[in-house]
């Protein structure tokens, strides 16, 4: 199947559609599939109506209970996949309101116990400074006092003692000139504040040396259970635990590369000076 963005909301009611005919096809009832699957017939009922989206795994249940044969499995399975992935693009969401988008990152933030957050190549409102948050989003017409008022406020989640955040941040991401020399190192002084909260570890990947890594997005797992991935458009929403896993691998080797606590704080105090030091 290929990949369409547009597609993707008319997956999942495709994916209820072929799940229903499946079972009406082999004469079994709700009742029983629920039974056979362990689970209860609401949920069930909720998936062939297109109410819920089901994983992976629960597809790969009902479908062994109703014994689909192999061609057939994998179109629904390819449907599955497709349901549990979400495109958002920066055009629709601009219509919506950014502040809209803040409040949906709150709620998998607050509905969320270990964040990691992969940088490539700028700082996340999570750690930004007002005048960051300001720069970030200069290109978005109109009054956006409420998107940069919801992002400051999205950052007391960091004081949360109950959630623990990862933040692994390229050279460039810290480093990318967004403001004035002097802002810039003020966002840096943020950066090394910020690491000394208890329960957020904060590295930086310096660019020496020898990496064998080739990033290609910033991107964000949420627990075990979602991956929000950053293209030039739009951000891609996945929950196909193989996707969520594939970008935990990546995450994992990306920090590998970076420096964390004291050794972090250094190189972030070094890259501040940079900003203010007189050129010779």
């Amino acid at each position: 199947m290929t990949f369409e963005p547009e597609r993707l909301g008319q997956s999942r009611s495709d994916l209820a559609e072929a799940l229903r005919g499946q079972r009406k096809r082999a004469g079994k009832t709700q009742t029983w599939l629920a039974r056979r699957c362990n689970m209860s017939q609401t949920k069930v009922s909720n998936i062939e109506g297109g109410k819920l989206t089901p994983s992976l795994a629960d597809v790969e249940l009902i479908l062994e209970a109703l014994g689909a044969d192999s061609p057939i499995a994998t179109e629904i399975l390819s449907l599955a996949r497709s349901a549990n992935t979400e495109w958002q693009d920066h055009w629709s969401s601009r219509r919506r309101g950014l502040d809209k988008k803040q409040n949906e990152l709150a709620r998998l933030e607050a509905a969320s116990t270990e964040l990691r957050f992969f940088l490539l190549s700028m700082i996340t409102g999570l750690l930004a400074t007002p005048e960051y948050v300001r720069a970030s989003i200069a290109d978005v017409p109109g009054d956006q006092s409420k998107t940069i008022a919801k992002k400051l406020e999205r950052q007391q989640i960091l004081y949360d003692g109950s959630k623990s955040f990862t933040f692994v941040l390229t050279e460039q991401a810290v480093r990318w000139p967004l403001l004035p020399p002097m802002a810039m190192a003020m966002q840096l002084d943020r950066l090394v504040s910020v690491s000394r909260i208890p329960n957020v570890r904060l590295g930086v990947i310096p660019l020496g040396g020898h990496i064998q890594e080739r990033p290609l997005n910033t991107f964000t797992v949420y627990d075990r259970r979602l991956a929000t991935v950053e293209t030039g458009t739009g951000a891609l929403i996945l929950r196909d635990r193989r996707d969520v896993t594939a970008y935990l691998e990546d995450f994992n080797r990306y920090e590998e590369y970076a420096v964390f606590g004291d050794d972090c704080r250094e190189v972030l105090t070094e890259w501040s000076a940079s900003f203010t030091r007189p050129r010779q």
